[in-house]
């Protein structure tokens, strides 16, 4: 855990960063594309903060470093023989990573949520698989956030008595049930993903039941596909229509009767996410995890999103680092090159410049992406959200979405260019980079976010729902 020192000068750098971009030329937008290497000095209020923001940054992932290094060590054994990473994944919980959005009084950190996904990004180079396990378990600490903020102020999603979004129909505070659920994911407890069906024809068109019975107790139905995190978790988010047709998410006790984890993920990348099927049958849910869908925290379709990015960008580093070593492993060069030692030959050197060039771009865009995500969360946290406020975010990840997609899996692709056959090796396993990247992009294709900020832009259009929980439809997969 970071010393109060620490998250103090974290929070005060973000404020300063939000802030000077805030009072900035309109031309003028905070920049973090030093990712976690940090930026050198500028002359500007916003780069001055940006700055600030990087030494803050670094203070907290130098703790983690030592535990991603331990976590990549192994990396590689456990793609090979697809053994469960449950003893990496608590290695971070003991390190503090499932409080890192905490607030103190939990014995967090409270950091900005950018230092979250600029951590999954190292994390993700490590290993993609455990950074993709955290996706699910940090938004529902993040609607948990959200619930909290709501119950302290009395806020609009509160209840008639002080009760629920905990309790559909009153019953325990709103504030001490999230509390109560933030301890114990602090602990290390995970969430898993349940919000996915594969029988159904759109999004919104949910088999799954979270009702109310004639005995007063709620129960879940249904089958969920792609519950990333499921081998893990100790705990499920599912998405669910009740006697009403209104949307609810339960939160699911995984060790409940009625719970079946298929633990049946057969896409060919993230192999070891369990993104496989839960099924649900009868499974009792108490009154207080019972939570309205309408009052999820309202930018979760960015944060679902650049989660993905923050993967991918990963992945990207993974490439270029494996490139480079497998390079160097090489004892011949080809016959067609210029020199006897493949690392001296021009058009080697050049497809790695390639490579880097293309990782460096999916790195810049994912960082533009973030200040306006952590401005999106500074106005919802100090009470000055209003849904317009949600388009700049939205389109930045829209377009970040579509030059990390491209360079990503074009890097993964022509690292090849610059090994030859030896590069195919099982023993690099180097395909690995390509197959994860191409799964994560799939989940929400970039051809639609393409045409998304087109629209913006020409006729001044944007999706609906966007700034409230609707706009995550298509992006929780």
């Amino acid at each position: 855990m970071s010393s109060p020192s620490e998250t103090a000068a974290l929070s005060a750098a973000l404020s300063a960063a939000l802030s000077a971009a805030s009072s900035a030329a309109p031309s003028a937008a905070w920049n973090t594309q030093g990712t976690t290497r940090g930026n050198p000095p500028g002359s500007t209020p916003v780069e001055a903060a940006d700055v600030a923001y990087n030494v803050a940054y670094n203070a907290v992932a130098d703790r983690f470093r030592p535990v991603f290094a331990r976590i990549a060590a192994g990396a590689l054994e456990r793609e090979r023989t697809e053994v469960p990473a449950r003893e990496a994944i608590g290695w971070l919980s003991e390190a503090g990573f499932a409080r890192l959005r905490h607030p103190p009084a939990l014995g967090g950190e409270r950091v900005p949520l950018s230092t979250v996904f600029r951590l999954l990004a190292e994390l993700a180079e490590a290993d993609p698989n455990i950074a993709h396990v955290w996706r699910n378990h940090f938004s529902f600490v993040e609607d948990r956030l959200s619930a909290l903020q709501d119950g302290s102020k009395g806020g609009p999603n509160a209840g008639p008595d002080g009760g629920p979004d905990g309790g559909p129909d009153g019953g325990s505070d709103r504030g001490a049930a999230a509390r109560d659920i933030l301890e114990r994911l602090g602990d290390g407890e995970i969430v898993g993903g349940g919000w996915s069906e594969t029988d159904n024809t759109s999004a919104d068109d949910i088999s799954t039941t979270v009702r109310k019975g004639p005995d007063g107790l709620w129960r879940v139905n249904g089958a969920k596909h792609y519950s990333t995190g499921s081998v893990y978790a100790r705990w499920f988010t599912v998405l669910g229509l009740d006697a009403d047709g209104a949307k609810r998410v339960a939160l699911v006790d995984a060790t409940s009767p009625g719970v079946e984890v298929l633990d049946n993920w057969d896409g060919f990348g993230q192999r070891l996410t369990g993104s496989g099927g839960v099924r649900y049958t009868d499974v009792v849910v108490p009154a207080e995890r019972v939570l309205r869908y309408a009052d999820r925290y309202p930018y979760q379709g960015e944060y679902y999103q650049t989660t993905m990015h923050a993967i991918l960008v990963g992945i990207g580093r993974a490439v270029l680092r494996d490139g480079i070593s497998a390079l160097h492993g090489r004892s011949r060069s080809h016959r067609n090159g210029t020199t006897a030692e493949a690392w001296n030959d021009p058009e080697i050197l050049e497809s790695i410049g390639g490579i880097a060039a293309r990782v460096y771009a999916a790195d810049a865009a994912f960082a533009a992406s973030l200040g306006p995500i952590d401005a999106l969360v500074h106005a919802h946290e100090n009470g000055g959200y209003v849904p317009d406020a949600a388009v700049p975010a939205y389109i930045a990840v829209a377009n970040a979405q579509a030059v990390i997609t491209d360079a990503v899996l074009e890097a993964a692709t022509t690292v090849f260019d610059a090994l030859g056959a030896s590069g195919t090796g099982r023993n690099l396993a180097l395909d690995r980079h390509w197959r994860n990247a191409r799964t994560l992009s799939s989940h929400n294709p970039r051809i639609f976010k393409r045409r998304i900020v087109g629209d913006y832009l020409v006729n001044g259009r944007v999706p609906d729902g966007v700034g409230s929980p609707e706009a995550v439809a298509h992006t929780v997969e």
